[in-house]
């Protein structure tokens, strides 16, 4: 058991460090009078930092000692928002709300409790926010509004919050709101309060909510409420109309992503039934306006992915990525469709040695699964392969370039990146073919995946391995311990031990294992079915572990526990836990170190070390 990084030797070409140097990513784009802003998070320290763009130019603004995100929900998102004279901030260390001018000054606290907020809104002059609150053994979650120190409370009762978003003219206030056992992306409620004449917040009323998922509400300038639903199957824009709630003119595909974070803007509403929105075709996504008379004006460009939508008078401004690009800040011309990069978007190979996805859908079990195909680049026509099992269960993988999947092309390796049944972006069905099924199909359409590019004559399927973060890891254990097809696999993270998982993990997911699997009591035995850790004496080839020692989803004891049953069944087991990681690494060093052992693992086993 390995319990610290060691240094490992610079593999040839791409190295592991240019590989994790090259993950710098982008979030919460936001526009307004003073600017553009968005937050930067940078591998080489990990920290997260505000960038302000103006005139031509862009500067930080977050000072040494911070990093902007909020661990609402432990996953955070909507960490910052625009004030009048600057913006607010959830810093990173003490979870507590700042004010940060834009001379760069020194960024002044808030807030002093124990709270902890996300979905920051500056609106009406002051931070509507959703609000965490940890006392022993309970967890409560409330809307609340600041100003100027004095907190007040906007709504509280359910168990979750999200999206507090108050009309132009400050007379109506919309969340979304869910209760448990339900998740954001199962069946979430839309409220809407209107503002009474003595300037109090009245009763709220539910908009929508009975069997859909909700998501996004945002007012047009006329003040008509509109919100994304999947009621027509597909996350889609609906708004008020004088005939009642409706849904726009739409193309049939998810206009938005799983909603594990807060803070998320695929969408924006234009007034007259027309929108800004970036939607989903078989995996890829897509940018434009749609109109209320049916036509659209397309600005998705060479981009495959759009995120964090934002708009002024001239420009579209979105986070965007591709196969053949990283992400990147752009803003997109009205009226030319020019794009200009404000941010990132440095390539880190040169384009012809980056491996180009290959959209792919196969059949598995009673279904079909999805995913993108990476050929590796020494040549080989049938080269060991690598499956990549995204996390969530309930997320999604993108054509985009993820240079964690270029390390390993570079290194004779294909890749799989598998969108298994229970994936985003291909609708609501698709999604919620993993309810009561998880460790079943999502095994099942790995398994099948190796099937299928065997078939095609793109891969050795005696050489495939397996390897996923969270509930990626579970899928990975899984797989190695009911089926026969992996001659390996990494689990980062992973759930080993599902009923472990209800008992140990946070609020947020505190009934996802109900959905997934069942009932912890009454579906014991499938619980049991379904435990890797109670058939690692069915595993018969080697695993490598890795884990943060600060994980509070899937804690550290899981994957020991795990590990050791591996090792006294004489399994080649490895295990490396890092002192300061959470749920999913962001250390550069650590990210560095984790892909390079992963990498001489698999050598090992192939016998190329």
């Amino acid at each position: 058991m390995i319990e610290t990084p060691a240094s490992s030797p610079v593999a040839e070409r791409f190295s592991a460090e240019q590989a994790v140097a090259a993950g710098t990513d982008y979030a919460e784009l936001k526009v307004g009078p003073l600017g553009l802003f968005w937050n930067e998070f940078r591998p080489q320290d990990g920290a997260c930092r505000i960038w302000h763009w103006r005139d031509g130019q862009a500067h930080c603004l977050t000072p040494d000692g911070f990093s902007v995100r909020s661990r609402v929900y432990e996953y955070g998102g909507g960490g910052f928002c625009l004030s009048d004279d600057g913006l607010v901030f959830v810093n990173e260390a003490d979870q507590q709300l700042y004010h940060q001018d834009l001379l760069g000054g020194q960024p002044q606290p808030l807030t002093h409790g124990e709270r902890h907020h996300g979905d920051l809104r500056w609106a009406d002059g002051q931070v509507l926010a959703v609000e965490e609150t940890h006392a022993p053994g309970q967890v409560e979650h409330r809307l609340v509004a600041l100003r100027n120190g004095e907190r007040r409370v906007l709504a509280e009762g359910a168990d979750f919050y999200a999206a507090p978003t108050l009309s132009g003219d400050g007379q109506r206030l919309a969340w979304i709101e869910w209760s448990r056992p339900e998740q954001p992306w199962t069946i979430t409620r839309l409220m809407c309060s209107a503002r009474g004449v003595d300037g109090q917040w009245q009763t709220a009323d539910c908009v929508a909510g009975e069997a859909e998922s909700l998501q996004q509400p945002c007012f047009d300038a006329q003040g008509r409420l509109y919100c994304l639903s999947d009621r027509n199957g597909f996350w889609q824009p609906w708004g008020e109309t004088p005939e009642g709630w409706a849904a726009l003119p739409a193309l049939a595909a998810d206009h938005a992503s799983a909603p594990w974070q807060l803070g998320a803007s695929s969408w924006l509403a234009l007034g007259e039934n027309s929108y800004l929105a970036s939607w989903f075709e078989g995996g890829f996504s897509r940018l434009g306006v749609q109109r209320a008379d049916g036509s659209l004006d397309e600005f998705s460009g060479a981009y495959t992915r759009f995120r964090s939508l934002d708009q002024d008078g001239q420009f579209i401004y979105a986070i965007a990525a591709s196969a053949s690009s990283p992400a990147a800040v752009i803003a997109i011309d009205r009226s030319s469709h020019a794009v200009q990069v404000l941010a990132g978007g440095v390539l880190p190979l040169p384009s012809e040695q980056i491996s180009q996805p290959r959209s792919i859908s196969y059949r598995s079990g009673d279904g079909v699964a999805h995913g993108f195909f990476y050929p590796a680049m020494d040549g080989s026509s049938t080269p060991p392969l690598v499956v990549f099992v995204h996390g969530g269960p309930t997320s999604a993988c993108h054509p985009v370039l993820d240079t964690r999947i270029q390390y390993w092309t570079q290194r004779g390796f294909a890749v799989a990146d598998l969108n298994y049944r229970g994936s985003t972006s291909y609708g609501r069905a698709y999604r919620q073919a993993l309810h009561l099924r998880w460790g079943e199909v999502d095994v099942e359409d790995a398994c099948a995946a190796v099937s299928y590019l065997a078939g095609e004559g793109l891969i050795n399927p005696q050489q495939a391995f397996i390897r996923g973060g969270s509930a990626g890891g579970y899928t990975t254990l899984c797989a190695l311990a009911f089926r026969d097809v992996f001659r390996g696999g990494a689990s980062l993270y992973g759930v080993s031990d599902p009923l472990a998982l209800t008992r140990d993990t946070h609020k947020f997911e505190g009934d996802y294992l109900d959905w997934l699997i069942g009932d912890p009591q009454v579906d014991i035995e499938r619980y049991r079915a379904r435990t890797p850790l109670l058939y690692a004496g069915q595993i018969k080839v080697p695993v490598i572990f890795f884990q943060g020692e600060l994980d509070a989803v899937v804690v550290p004891a899981q994957t020991r526990t795990m590990l050791e049953a591996l090792l006294a069944n004489g399994i080649a087991a490895q295990g490396h836990f890092y002192a300061n990681e959470r749920h999913g690494f962001r250390t550069a060093a650590n990210l560095a170190h984790a892909l390079e052992e992963e990498w001489k693992f698999y050598c090992e086993i192939l016998g190329k070390c």
